[in-house]
């Protein structure tokens, strides 16, 4: 069955779709704003011409009588029209009447006006423009309050001059065709010029991908791109960070194999030799299997101790450790040996304050049993053996004491590092190895030094320090105990 397949997202896509569509979407409403007002702008045009017909048909206009008794001539030619009819592409109609719609002259299809004046019309005139239907063509009609005097009378005439729509449509058309034409062109020069912006604002992207893929299998060097854009450094400095974590690790695996193959192989030499020894009888049986069973205590304990080295490194690449008290694992793995510490006689004493550090349990045992193991195997039989936990604001201190001959200078040097035993018949030279990889995972140092007297050494100390838990550390964690001696 196969999985859910994922679309990889694309940058670039996203880049394009984000800038274009909002440009698009705004520069569509612009054009349907702006075709819009022009046709405003258009209508007010020829509505003004419109305006300009009735003024001169009002100017044919004559009267007789008074009011009701009024009676209205009207002596307008067609060819007075024919001046403010654009290119013989429109034709205008018009119509005189009364107020009460009787009519005077003109064309008497032309339905008579029932509307109002506005109360402020676009002119200084008792004018009103509409919309209607003539002859089953669309026409524009402008309609003019007329009051009209003479020596012998005065009324009012309504005057409406009607005109087709073919001027206005053919303009209107050509004006949309032209702002499509002007906005597509606009269009198609931002969409040019984000595709060059977004294609070269992605180069160092690019540039980074090939640069990466060109690597060889194992290349884990830092990525060098001084010239990326300063959006792109701090993606650079993590990649860096996780190159370097991923150097230090292969490192630290690369060496554990080579260790384990190299400290392994002769125990193993010696196993089989000593097998092979035993089936052939040189030697008697019970002291065989004792030989066997010693090289393989020695194996088994190299093997742990090369495990334990390996889990610390797996332990400090984990996220922040809990925070644990140092002082509750010294006691119970000062109890643990106890049995070993009865068989050697010791005098044993151990003093401990409150130490609540931020560290892995399995790390805190480890550091502790391998010094105490140390300190019991190299103590003299019957001799002191102290253990003391002191803290102070920031630090605490683990001083394992023992009356045992010390270390000379020489030795101390290289004791730290793995398979430098002091004694390699007791030992496999992993076990200070792995006190200092716990120590500088947990960010304190280790020390051994000669307790010295009038030139003679009394014993050895091995000083651990290491950083406390803050107190907000230890409330977070949920045990405001932490600090409590």
């Amino acid at each position: 069955m196969k999985g859910p397949t994922h679309t990889t997202h694309s940058l670039r896509r996203t880049l394009l779709v984000g800038i274009l569509l909002p440009v698009i979407a705004f520069i569509s409403f612009n054009t349907y704003s702006l075709y819009h007002q022009t046709l405003g702008s258009l209508n007010t045009a020829y509505d003004r011409t419109l305006l300009a017909s009735a003024k001169s048909i009002s100017e044919q206009l004559d009267v007789q009588g008074y009011d009701d008794e009024a009676k209205i001539r009207a002596i307008v030619p067609y060819s007075a029209l024919e001046a403010f009819e654009a290119d013989n592409q429109s034709h205008m109609f018009y119509r005189v009447s009364t107020e009460g719609g009787e009519l005077i002259s003109g064309f008497s299809e032309l339905p008579f006006w029932t509307g109002t004046i506005p109360l402020k019309p676009p002119y200084a005139a008792l004018v009103d423009f509409y919309d209607d239907t003539f002859r089953g063509q669309p026409v524009r009609v402008a309609v003019l309050l007329q009051p009209v005097a003479s020596a012998v009378g005065r009324s009012m005439a309504v005057i409406q001059v009607a005109e087709t729509l073919e001027v206005r449509e053919t303009l209107a058309l050509q004006i949309l065709k032209n702002t499509l034409w002007r906005q597509a062109l606009l269009i198609a020069v931002i969409a040019f010029t984000v595709l060059w912006v977004v294609q070269r604002a992605t180069r160092p992207v690019r540039h980074l991908s090939q640069q990466l893929q060109a690597r060889g299998e194992g290349d884990l060097s830092p990525i060098a791109a001084p010239e990326a854009p300063r959006e792109l450094q701090p993606l650079i400095a993590a990649t860096n960070q996780v190159m370097k974590r991923l150097r230090h690790l292969l490192r630290h695996q690369k060496r554990f194999v080579r260790d384990a193959s190299h400290q392994l192989r002769t125990p193993l030499a010696v196993l089989k030799t000593q097998v092979q020894s035993a089936m052939r009888g040189d030697m008697p049986a019970e002291q065989a299997l004792h030989e066997i069973s010693d090289t393989v205590d020695r194996a088994t304990q190299l093997a742990n101790q090369m495990l334990a080295l390996a889990k610390v490194e797996q332990l400090r690449q984990q996220s922040e450790p809990p925070v644990t008290r140092l002082d509750d694992i010294l006691r119970t793995v000062a109890l643990e040996i106890s049995p070993l510490i009865a068989q050697r006689d010791l005098d044993f004493g151990i003093h401990t304050e409150a130490a609540p550090v931020r560290a892995h349990e399995w790390m805190l045992r480890e550091l502790t049993r391998n010094l105490l193991h140390n300190a019991v195997r190299h103590a003299p039989a019957g001799s002191e053996l102290s253990v003391e936990l002191r803290s102070d604001a920031h630090h605490t201190a683990l001083t394992i004491s023992d009356h045992g001959p010390g270390i000379d200078a020489e030795l101390a040097t290289r004791l730290f590092q793995p398979f430098s035993a002091g004694d390699v018949r007791s030992g496999s030279g992993l076990g200070l190895a792995i006190c200092q990889e716990i120590v500088q995972a947990l960010g304190g140092s280790i020390t051994l030094s000669n307790r010295e007297q009038g030139g003679r050494v009394l014993g050895l100390d091995a000083i651990v320090r290491l950083p406390l838990a803050s107190p907000q550390q230890a409330v977070n964690q949920g045990d405001p105990a932490q600090y409590a001696p």
